[in-house]
């Protein structure tokens, strides 16, 4: 029996009219790249294939046993199909991995086998569904219904796996669906002599190769996503194979009393298509746990680990000691922190800062003994936990502070930095870790309050201590206001006449209720609060309206004013120093600015460029307290400067070093004052030197304005210097 001739004919041109979408995407995939260009030149395979076995398989219908058409339209599908359903796992987004594409391949099959088995217990008997139209002798069409059940099953896995946005993949999954479908029903319409089934499924393979290619194109406006979660979505669609499957194998028990080879086979497809998806979401459940462990481990890690140096941070360190601290071994928790360097980052810039402090872990680390602990709190504090006796700790803090008072070479110049670090005993902390590490800070805040570069040992009282230095800061900052601090101004008498020249303004304050305060508390104090600044520019004030008023009275003085470094980097000071100038029109080389010798070897570079900048407004600059131990002779050519002060200690201790002071100031063109001249025998030291100016309590200590005004008006001798006679070398007679 053959089907009319004019079916054939319809069923032909439409199976030619699916030509065009083959070419279609073929041209499409000239344009993409990589995973994409991959994807569609098999999909444009596909649907090529599939077109050219149903024109050929139609053409050869019409000429020979329909029989042997059916077959090859049956198997030129399944292979169409199939590469169509490789080409849609090869989507960007469908799957990402071979091990992806797998399971989803494993998820379809066990859906396509359930629907195949459900398909046949409908078809054969004893239901036989289909009643007399049953295919008793086209059993080779099982073979496109399964792969069309196989694209249903992957196109449903896919689109429910996929990120948003999914239609173009899920548009190419339903085409290869239809087409896979239409395949079967020429195959079984040509084998049965059916001819409405083999005009519609022609009309329906058109239609699923033009949604294909429509679709694909489609796909070039998803993301890429970088990864496809298969255990994210789709979980519960995998019990819908077992649940078809279970009820058809029932079914057909039930009628039959057997389950049947078609059955058997259909169970043992399903079964392993499930258990090897379950194995490979096993295997991704144990990759994902582990690589959780790992991130898990990383982000703790991160957790207690200082980013910038690779030391521990405070969270490490606070687990360290939480662990071992009390374990009833002898431990010193050593509290470090790093004096002068918000100069750096303030002058140098935080890139700078942070190789400074990246050079200070590597330093610690060196410097260390095997079981130590080392962190970084924050900023510039550290912290080192050393398993030893307090006495052990102090001698390996000393050997830190050498290390880590070494200079720092840097891009542009040399950074020098001291260190403070204040120790604690685990025994004075009670078995409490807060306590442990509070005890430790008090011990190195008293250290800074010493004087820094020092270790300092925690002791009970230091927390009276500091509870006077806080009570200090908050008391500070309403003195100005609440006229509790005036200027004294000790002077500078020129050698050997002792006949006033000038005068250093220094600061007092006397509180109604802690009384006088001494300028070694208040000043560190005002340091640490950021008050400095404010003190600064009221003290600039006051001397320069004194020194107006003792220039328009006719008295031929300058005087001097204490800079801090926190002044000199704030980028208005020169600013603020020439409005004082002009305010109270004083002559610029009349005000001398006074900075420490530690100030400047900091950071030279920058503080050299500051001090020439002040030195443009005509004001000079005096280098305080050199000899302390800070400069180099050899360096003193560079720095900008008018006056040198030589220390008190200098003064004091060695005549040598003090004559060759003298002679190298000189030789610079510097004017050399000494400091601290409180004995005649100082005097005698520095006058046979051949020093010119001169300060100290042999010439008068602070005291107000107005009896300094008295000096300069009529300057007398002090009685210890009029009254002495000196000998040849020098010593009071």
């Amino acid at each position: 029996m053959h089907l009319p001739p004019g079916v054939w004919i319809a069923a032909l041109a439409a199976a030619l009219s699916a030509v065009p979408a083959s070419v279609m995407l073929v041209s499409s995939a000239r344009r993409r790249a990589g995973r994409r260009r991959h994807a569609h030149h098999l999909l444009a395979a596909g649907s090529a294939l599939i077109a050219l076995t149903a024109v050929a398989g139609l053409g050869v219908a019409l000429t020979a046993h329909s029989q042997t058409a059916a077959r090859l339209i049956a198997l030129g599908m399944v292979a169409g199909a199939v590469t169509l359903l490789a080409g849609m796992l090869m989507l960007p987004g469908a799957a990402d991995t071979g091990a992806t594409a797998l399971q989803h391949l494993l998820d379809g099959l066990a859906i396509a086998g359930s629907i195949w088995f459900l398909g046949w217990v409908l078809v054969t008997a004893p239901t036989r569904l289909l009643g007399p139209l049953t295919p008793e002798e086209c059993w080779l069409l099982l073979l496109p219904l399964g792969v069309a059940g196989l694209a249903f099953g992957l196109t449903t896995m896919v689109s429910v796996r996929m990120p948003r946005p999914r239609g173009g993949s899920a548009g190419v999954g339903a085409g290869i669906t239809a087409a896979a479908l239409a395949g079967a029903g020429i195959s079984g319409g040509v084998c049965q002599q059916w001819s409405g089934v083999v005009l519609a499924s022609a009309l329906l393979l058109p239609a699923g190769l033009t949604v294909i290619a429509v679709a694909a194109r489609a796909t070039d406006r998803e993301p890429e996503p970088a990864e496809v979660d298969t255990t994210r979505r789709g979980a519960a669609v995998v019990f819908l194979p077992m649940v078809v499957l279970t009820g058809a194998t029932a079914y057909q028990t039930l009628r039959t009393g057997a389950i049947g080879t078609a059955g058997a086979l259909a169970g043992c497809l399903v079964l392993v298509a499930l258990v090897g998806r379950q194995y490979l979401a096993l295997r991704d459940v144990r990759r994902g746990a582990r690589r959780l462990r790992e991130r898990e481990a990383h982000f703790r890690g991160l957790a207690h680990t200082d980013p910038l140096t690779g030391l521990a941070n405070r969270r490490g360190m606070l687990r360290v000691l939480t662990q071992e601290a009390f374990n009833g071994e002898p431990c010193v928790l050593l509290g470090i922190d790093m004096d002068g360097f918000k100069s750096v980052n303030d002058l140098r810039g935080h890139d700078v800062g942070d190789r400074v402090l990246m050079e200070v872990g590597g330093r610690l680390r060196m410097h260390l003994r095997p079981g130590d602990a080392v962190a970084r709190l924050g900023g510039d504090e550290f912290a080192v936990l050393m398993w030893a006796t307090e006495d052990e700790a102090e001698a390996a803090a000393l050997r830190l502070l050498d290390a880590l008072g070494a200079p720092y070479e840097q891009g542009g110049g040399v950074v020098f930095l001291s260190a403070s670090i204040g120790m604690a005993t685990a025994e004075t902390a009670a078995g409490d870790v807060e306590t442990l590490m509070r005890n430790a800070d008090l011990a190195l805040r008293y250290a800074k309050l010493r004087g820094k570069s020092r270790v300092e040992r925690y002791r009970p009282a230091y927390d009276r201590t500091l509870r006077r230095r806080t009570t200090l800061e908050h008391e500070l900052r309403g003195a100005i206001e609440r006229d509790e601090l005036r200027v004294v101004f000790q002077p500078v008498v020129a050698l050997p006449s002792a006949r006033p020249v000038g005068a250093e303004t220094l600061l007092r304050w006397t509180h109604p209720e802690l009384g006088p305060v001494g300028p070694d508390e208040f000043i560190p104090a005002a340091e640490e609060s950021e008050l400095i600044a404010k003190l600064g520019r009221w003290v600039l004030d006051q001397a320069c309206r004194r020194l107006a008023e003792w220039l328009r009275d006719g008295h031929d003085v300058w005087i001097s004013v204490n800079v801090s470094p926190r002044e000199l980097h704030a980028p208005d000071y020169v600013g603020q120093v020439a409005e004082a100038l002009r305010t109270h029109r004083v002559p610029p080389q009349r005000l001398v600015l006074e900075v420490t010798e530690h100030a400047v070897a900091t950071d030279r570079d920058e503080l050299c460029r500051r001090l020439r900048a002040l030195r443009d407004t005509g004001v000079r600059i005096a280098l305080d307290d050199f000899g302390a131990g800070y400069s180099s002779l050899a360096r003193l050519r560079d720095l900008p400067v008018d006056i040198l002060k030589i220390d008190r200690k200098l003064v004091v201790a060695s005549e040598p070093l003090v004559d060759v002071v003298v002679r190298l100031g000189h030789r610079l063109g510097l004017e050399v004052l000494a400091e601290g001249i409180s004995a005649p025998a100082h005097l005698a030291v520095v006058t046979a030197s051949g020093c010119r100016f001169g300060q100290g309590f042999l010439f008068g200590g602070g005291v107000p304005a107005e009896h300094l005004a008295a000096q300069l008006r009529s300057p007398r001798v002090p009685a210890a210097i009029s009254a002495g006679q000196f000998d040849a070398d020098g010593a009071a007679g």
